[in-house]
């Protein structure tokens, strides 16, 4: 999972002892029991390659190189963790940087090379992996609602009612035997608290009892160190420019961002809208290369910001998410930065109609 060596007997000897019977439940045995017969049948001189989701975030990062340990550890397969895009926000450099995960590139490697791929947060054909569209994977392990090439994987484990898949991956080392180390706990830890906002967004009983059991093993220091880096000026004016931009209607809150240096700000930003008192829901979107990308957020418990994401971004673009959370993008509008104003406009107001709120409302958001 990392370049560290730390020892890790004691927490191994947990979770090959006591930890199978009292932590995992019989649909967890189940699932792991059948990834193991899959994996047992696969050539065990190829190479694996796990994939995470485009500008991957921690749940992504924390999965794939828990199921890339499970692969070399349990299974003595050759495994490679890679991502596509970047990892750029600030809490996510420092949690690969303190907790030494060691990913590659998807771009620097030649996907010829590997006979089998695994992906992982994320699904065939949704256009949000680097994975081409003419490439099926072979194992899928993921949180979100099943999209329609999963069907046709030879392993998928798809777990809608978790919130993390960085859950799903922890349960298979447990069930390996398979030892971890404290940094690696670390990983999952953060990666289960990031997905939920420190258990503010919806999570399932799995989810806690996983954080719970590795949170025992965690290194408080490099949690504290990855949930409060230091950040580059860009961030705040990036941030002032968010601000500046506020506009909605009832409870919806809207802000929209010129180009971005990276991705991750755009659902940074989403999250820390939806914190405005009075508001229920809450999008950004900001220009990235040539996508615009959007990320909206929700309070409702019984919201299916997926599906709403979906018909936001239509035939044109990628979307999805779970529950309360959803993201996509979609190609930018050609023109000059006002074409892409526009562009954003009409997707504020596409919004609005969707939640059912007068898009004609829709204006500037200042101090009463």
């Amino acid at each position: 999972m990392g370049r560290n060596t730390e020892p890790a007997r004691r927490f191994g000897a947990l979770a090959r002892g006591a930890s199978m019977k009292t932590m995992l439940s019989e649909l967890a045995r189940s699932r792991f029991a059948a990834f193991r017969e899959y994996i047992e049948s696969t050539d065990p001189r190829a190479r694996w390659l796990v994939l995470t989701h485009n500008n991957p975030d921690p749940d992504a990062l924390a999965a794939a190189a828990a199921l890339a340990k499970v692969l070399r550890s349990g299974f003595r397969r050759r495994a490679t963790p890679a991502y596509g895009g970047i990892i750029g926000r600030a809490e996510n450099q420092e949690m690969v940087r303190s907790l030494d995960l060691d990913f590659s590139q998807a771009r620097r490697l030649k996907l010829a090379h590997y006979r089998y791929v695994a992906l992982v947060d994320c699904q065939p054909a949704t256009g949000n992996s680097p994975l081409p569209a003419e490439r099926m994977p072979e194992v899928v392990v993921d949180h979100h609602p099943p999209r329609p090439g999963t069907a046709a994987t030879p392993f998928h484990d798809i777990r809608t009612d978790y919130a993390a898949a960085a859950t799903i991956a922890a349960e298979y080392l447990l069930a390996s035997g398979v030892p971890v180390t404290r940094r690696e706990a670390t990983a999952i830890v953060y990666a289960i608290r990031s997905e939920t906002l420190d258990f503010c967004r919806g999570s399932s009983a799995a989810d806690r009892a996983i954080h719970d059991h590795f949170n025992a093993l965690a290194l408080s220091r490099l949690l504290g160190r990855i949930q409060n880096p230091r950040l580059p000026l860009d961030y705040f004016e990036t941030l002032r420019e968010a601000l500046d931009n506020l506009y909605g209607v009832d409870t919806l809150i809207l802000s929209r961002l010129g180009p971005v240096a990276q991705p991750d700000i755009v659902p940074e930003i989403a999250d820390l809208l939806l914190r405005l008192e009075g508001c229920t829901w809450s999008m950004c979107s900001g220009l990235h290369e040539d996508r615009l990308y959007c990320s909206i957020r929700t309070t409702n418990t019984r919201a299916d910001a997926s599906r709403i994401m979906r018909r936001l971004v239509g035939r044109k673009g990628r979307g999805g998410g779970h529950g309360m959370i959803a993201g996509g993008w979609i190609p930018r509008a050609r023109g000059d930065d006002d074409a892409v104003r526009r562009q954003q406009d009409r997707l504020a107001a596409r919004l609005a109609g969707l939640l059912r709120k007068d898009p004609s409302r829709i204006g500037p958001i200042t101090r009463a």
